[in-house]
């Protein structure tokens, strides 16, 4: 047999023995999941969500199932070795899709209160359709929380398909910024140096590799227009800028791996530093350091950015900050717990956010590191190693 990166057989199925406990507990004869990622971290199926309704089922005994559209039939099947899958023709359609949810949901017993994500598939694509509890007549309580803290603690082959992600997404920040010069292009820079990576990532790894993304393949970085003062734009959207001498640069790299992402940001500058650039850049790397040092295991994840804005206001640079000072990751590349003033979580061993506190200045641009971090009985391992320094992120002109 080939070796895999993917997660095995054996550990979906202790997933779902969670949940169905959990289920117990509550006294919900079953779950009914629509948010793909939920059904991927339970099922292992990976889909694009359309609006064609799919949901995960799971019986309190722990019976397994899934709703399908026909034409996501085979593909289920293969994917999951579920022996239920309920499937209906099309949607929109007669009888609606749902129709064969509330059938499937007998046919295994499932007559009595509901745990579910949302009351019904979601509005998305258009679609249209009854509510679970109008659907079954059943209580519905909502589990996600539950779901969500699951999620949070990573196993330790999720932890190795996210270090397989930073290789690559190293690798693709690399060429990035080898290729950023003066009079180049964002988009085609950003194209060259994702695609050389994503070649380098399938030659190595071969048959190895699967995405299971929805947002795209392979190994990419870029800048989502973040340069110059649009770098003070911390979520902006890419523009194809021409590079110039003086520019601050925010960049982005990762790759899905089997569905888990990892996060590597960096500032750059093209050509020597201002002293205003300087400052800030040496402020991005103190807050920086400073959440560092406060993640770690029993620490309410407000703490963490209390810590942050604690600096920022002894500093005068509130006026500069924008968000939070990072987030978990793992199947989404925004997941929950936050590290936010206003998330209580405790920070456990297991978790893996990343740590990007921020500066921005619209005369000037933005200043951000993100690293990927995971939380170790300890402290934190970063697991992202791209240089950080000033010196090795200034770009020759």
């Amino acid at each position: 047999m080939y070796p895999t990166l993917a997660i095995t057989p054996a550990e979906f199925a202790a997933r779902r023995t969670r949940l169905a406990e959990h289920l117990r507990a509550q006294e919900l004869d079953a779950a009914v999941l629509f948010d793909n990622y939920y059904i991927l971290y339970y099922a292992g199926f990976a889909f694009a969500p359309t609006e064609r309704p799919i949901a995960f089922i799971l019986t309190a005994g722990g019976e397994a199932a899934l709703l399908v559209p026909r034409l996501e039939l085979e593909h289920a099947r293969t994917k999951t070795g579920f022996e239920r899958i309920y499937h209906y023709v099309e949607y929109p359609y007669e009888p609606h899709p749902m129709h064969a949810l509330r059938e499937g949901l007998s046919d295994l017993g499932a007559k009595g209160a509901i745990g579910a994500d949302s009351d019904g598939y979601p509005w998305i694509f258009g679609y249209r359709g009854p509510s679970l509890s109008e659907l079954t007549s059943s209580r519905v309580a909502t589990i996600t929380a539950f779901v969500e803290d699951q999620m949070a603690i990573k196993s330790s082959a999720e932890v190795g398909l996210i270090r397989e992600s930073v290789k690559w997404g190293n690798l693709a920040h690399r060429l990035l910024q080898r290729y950023t010069k003066v009079g180049t292009a964002e988009n085609a820079v950003s194209m060259r140096a994702s695609h050389e990576a994503t070649l380098a990532m399938l030659d190595t790894l071969g048959h190895l590799y699967q995405g299971w993304s929805t947002y795209g393949e392979g190994a990419s970085a870029g800048y989502r227009g973040q340069i110059g003062r649009n770098a003070a734009i911390p979520h902006a959207l890419a523009n194809n800028i021409t590079f110039q001498e003086g520019d601050v640069l925010v960049t982005g790299a990762g790759m899905p791996l089997y569905g888990y992402n990892s996060e590597l940001e960096r500032t750059m500058v093209i050509g020597r530093p201002s002293d205003q650039q300087r400052r800030m850049f040496e402020h991005m790397m103190a807050v920086q350091e400073i959440a560092f040092n406060a993640t770690r295991p029993g620490v309410p994840c407000g703490d963490v950015d209390r810590a942050v804005r604690a600096y920022y206001e002894a500093h005068d640079l509130m006026a500069n900050w924008r968000h939070h000072s990072g987030h978990a990751i793992g199947l989404r590349y925004h997941e929950g717990p936050f590290l936010d003033v206003g998330d209580h979580t405790e920070i456990r061993p297991g978790m893996v956010f990343t740590v990007e506190p921020g500066l921005y200045a619209p005369d000037l641009g933005g200043f951000r590191h993100s690293d990927t971090v995971l939380v170790t009985a300890e402290g934190i391992e970063v697991l992202t190693y791209y240089p950080r320094d000033l010196e090795s992120l200034t770009l020759p002109v």
